[in-house]
């Protein structure tokens, strides 16, 4: 064994750079890993797209790099919800289908020649790889560099993301889970720093993962929690102020091009806690401002009556604006949240599908694993230490 060492010069390194090569080696491993797991369909069987709406977005993705994005934003595809129709540029989530597109004519330039339908197939197994590496610069920027090795590592084998990423499953999950978690690395890196450069990144790591699923509404719920958590528990600062005001402007006016989200982040009832959270930023840092101004005893007569008065105008304008239906109210998907059984007695055909059928505790062991006793212990280690990170990583565990 050392003259193997000797031979290949691991000897003569400093302890740094071999801690900086198994570091890159195990991070290597871990998402050769992710990626092979996820080839078995392929292997047993042959590179083919399975199921119905991967099928259809493999369809688009190929109308797209054929056609050009212009044409394919405009395209009416009478094929699809036969025999009305469907306007396509209006009615997906266009990132899946842009992002296969880009990487088809990147390797072609290349000339590395590939069929629209193999990038299809493969392009899930090649992002599980890339959501190791994000998973990794999220829990090292939470922790330290051994538990972002352990988190890459579970997160490449882990049963429940294996089903959602394998070859051939062509659907928005497979580059929105990769996104999600960039997102909220760019949200801890920005709460951390206070940086524009960082803000800035993390709202175009949201718009990516607008443009991608309509599952982005869990985020911009999530980080307002997290603000508000901030606010609430006497954490706020001003990298804060600075990290969320830049996220939620640049990313709602960014998430606002995706023509199938419109106008929805300014009308929806989803999007109104991170209206309402920004507002509160806002009236936060000016009372800091004027704090600094008055007396005690003045500071708190004036707080509590804006106080009263913008709550009270607040939830009146709220209320005006939902019975006009300027305010679009919450969706049936989200009621079922709150109470399971919503669906099944008003809205029958939500609860016709599966994924909106409540998870029976069963399937978090087969689907989590290990993972299952890991996070109360996870848990457990970020109450020990409160840190503006460890209490959005809470936040996130719990409500997921």
């Amino acid at each position: 064994m050392t003259s193997v060492l000797q031979k290949t010069g691991l000897l003569h390194m400093t302890v740094d750079k071999q801690e900086t090569l198994l570091k890159l080696a195990i991070l290597t491993i871990a998402a050769v890993l992710s990626f092979s797991t996820r080839l078995f369909s392929v292997l047993r069987f042959e590179s083919v797209i399975h199921e119905f709406d991967p099928y259809f977005n493999y369809r688009t993705t190929r109308y797209l790099a054929e056609e050009g994005f212009y044409k394919f934003h405009n395209w009416f595809d009478d094929r699809a919800w036969y025999p009305l129709g469907r306007i396509i540029g209006g009615t997906i989530y266009p990132g899946l289908m842009v992002t296969s597109a880009a990487l088809y004519h990147m390797m072609n330039w290349l000339h590395i020649s590939i069929d629209v339908r193999n990038v299809c197939v493969f392009l899930a197994p090649l992002f599980s790889s890339l959501t190791t590496i994000v998973t990794y610069l999220l829990t090292k920027e939470l922790k330290d560099t051994g538990a972002g090795l352990v988190a890459a590592s579970m997160i490449a084998i882990v049963p429940g993301y294996i089903s959602r990423s394998v070859a051939g499953s062509y659907d928005n999950e497979g580059i929105a889970i990769f996104c999600m978690l960039l997102t909220y690395w760019l949200w801890i890196k920005a709460v951390k720093s206070g940086s524009l450069l960082w803000s800035a990144l993390c709202s175009l790591a949201y718009f990516y993962m607008v443009s991608s699923w309509g599952g982005y509404v869990f985020l911009i719920n999530l980080i307002p929690l997290h603000v508000l958590t901030l606010i609430l528990t006497g954490r706020f600062s001003h990298r804060v102020y600075i990290a969320y005001s830049t996220v939620y402007v640049l990313g709602t006016i960014l998430s606002m091009q995706i023509a199938f989200v419109g106008f929805q982040p300014v009308q929806s009832s989803e999007h109104m806690l991170a209206l309402g959270v920004f507002g509160l930023c806002q009236l936060h840092a000016f009372a800091d401002y004027v704090r600094s101004r008055l007396t005690a005893e003045q500071f708190d007569l004036l707080f509590r009556t804006v106080l009263m008065a913008a709550g009270g105008l607040a939830l009146a304008v709220m209320g005006v604006l939902t019975v006009t239906g300027k305010i679009a109210p919450w969706t049936g998907r989200f009621y079922s949240l709150l109470d399971p059984s919503y669906a099944k007695n008003h809205i029958p055909i939500i609860a016709s599908v599966s994924e909106h059928q409540p998870t029976s505790w069963s399937s978090f062991y087969f689907d989590l694993q290990l993972l299952v006793f890991l996070f109360p212990a996870g848990l457990y280690y970020c109450f020990t230490k409160l840190t503006d990170a460890n209490i959005f990583i809470i936040l996130y565990g719990v409500t997921a």
